[in-house]
């Protein structure tokens, strides 16, 4: 199988001013997620933008969509949440330091320029909407099927001897 993150770019390399646009849609191999929030395996991944020759290496600037699935952070009700995310990365000719990114074969990899835009995209506490109330903190009951749900009130513990005295 081959890798669907790879671009050939042959025709760009060592040309300064060169521009080329992509369009690249397919399943993501594995999930994109951050333990709340995540982009399941088999889920499309759209990634449109360009690639520029310059004269260091190759310029990608591009824009990623794809839809992810979590729960809201109050309800627990699940959520869809719509994945839109730019980046920009320059792929070097050659290693000057060990955190480039480097062509290799004429084809540069977006692998982990994709998944580090994508996850750190994704929210920590995703909410169903602004208004939502979540569920009662004693109960569990959904608050917003029951927005009139209340407890009596409870007893401070340290007042339990006088309540004794009472009875």
């Amino acid at each position: 199988m081959s890798n669907p993150y790879l671009v050939q770019v042959h025709d760009l390399m060592y040309k300064a001013g060169g521009l080329r646009r992509i369009e690249l849609k397919f399943p993501a191999p594995e999930a994109f997620d951050n333990a709340i929030a995540s982009i399941p395996a088999g889920s499309e991944i759209d990634i449109d933008g360009r690639l520029e020759s310059v004269h260091e290496g190759i310029l990608v600037t591009a824009n990623i969509q794809a839809e992810a699935k979590s729960e809201c952070s109050r309800c627990l009700d699940p959520l869809e949440l719509e994945v839109d995310v730019e980046f920009q990365e320059l792929f070097a000719y050659s290693l000057t330091d060990e955190d480039d990114l480097v062509i290799s074969e004429e084809s540069i990899n977006l692998e982990q320029v994709v998944r580090d835009a994508v996850v750190l995209s994704l929210p920590f506490q995703p909410i169903c909407s602004s208004d939502c109330e979540g569920l009662c903190v004693e109960c569990g009951a959904k608050l917003e099927e029951n927005p009139q749900h209340a407890h009596e009130a409870s007893v401070d513990p340290r007042w339990n001897a006088l309540k004794n005295l009472m009875e």
